[in-house]
């Protein structure tokens, strides 16, 4: 695999309209860089314009946890890409706590808010767009964390295990106007941001510590593009008879049952 995925070169999202969350870095950049390798028209976002953007994507400085926030990415992806063939709600995260007890009332509702309405609320604004072209692809990231919860962060598990039931319910809705919803989960990727809240966990957590990388079967933490290359499969043709699917891309890390 190259540095940009499978997809690069390809022009296989050549004329698709692209709209990517949390897109600056990470898994997120990765995901728009892909796309535009392969020829789509990409916009992404980020709270604000610290963070850059991938070069040739185009870029919104919104707040996907609020309905505002959803109004103005969905109006920036209207009048900059025209419409949006494909959805892929990256944006989410949440600060480790010693215990559930720790999790504050607003911290509850800011995971959920991050993780799990913004998801809601965008899809709302953009689905029926989909509806009426009777075609797209969404894909909400979720987290391999929802296989086997613990308490530190039980807010941002909880959040993305109402995701995925979520995910589900919309691709059965949506299925008959040809508009395709599935779930990416990544186990342990390779970021600035995971490594930061791996090493939180370890500081509240001296006991359990961040978990040896042996512990992944495959031997390696995930990198972003193994996450982007799943993510571009399931919206791509190649998935077309794909969705309510739960794609787990972790290394064989977490158990399945």
């Amino acid at each position: 695999m190259n540095a940009i995925g499978n997809y690069a070169g390809t022009g296989e999202f050549a004329g698709k309209r692209a709209l990517v969350t949390g897109g600056t870095r990470g898994i997120g950049a990765a995901v728009v860089r892909q796309l535009l390798a392969a020829g789509a028209e990409v916009l992404t976002t980020a709270r604000s314009a610290t963070g850059t953007a991938p070069q040739g994507a185009s870029f919104v400085a919104a707040d996907v946890r609020t309905r505002a926030g959803a109004d103005a990415i969905a109006a920036a992806a209207q009048e900059t890409l025209g419409g949006v063939d494909i959805l892929v709600h990256n944006a989410g995260g949440a600060g480790p706590h010693a215990g559930i007890a720790a999790i504050s009332d607003e911290e509850w509702q800011d995971a959920l808010d991050l993780n799990f309405l913004a998801s809601v609320r965008l899809d709302s604004l953009l689905v029926p767009g989909m509806r009426e072209r009777r075609s797209g692809a969404i894909v909400h990231i979720s987290s391999a964390a929802v296989l086997t919860p613990v308490a530190p962060f039980l807010h941002y598990v909880a959040a993305k295990a109402a995701l995925e039931a979520y995910s589900k319910g919309l691709a059965l809705e949506q299925a008959p106007f040809g508009i395709r919803v599935n779930t990416v989960s990544p186990g342990r990727v390779a970021t600035p941001g995971g490594e930061a809240t791996r090493e939180e966990w370890a500081r509240l957590n001296p006991a359990q510590g961040q978990n040896d990388i042996p512990a992944v079967p495959l031997g390696r933490e995930g990198r972003p593009d193994d996450i982007a290359d799943a993510v571009l499969f399931l919206v791509s043709g190649r998935a077309s008879w794909l969705t309510e699917s739960n794609l787990i891309v972790d290394g064989g890390e977490f158990p399945r049952g």
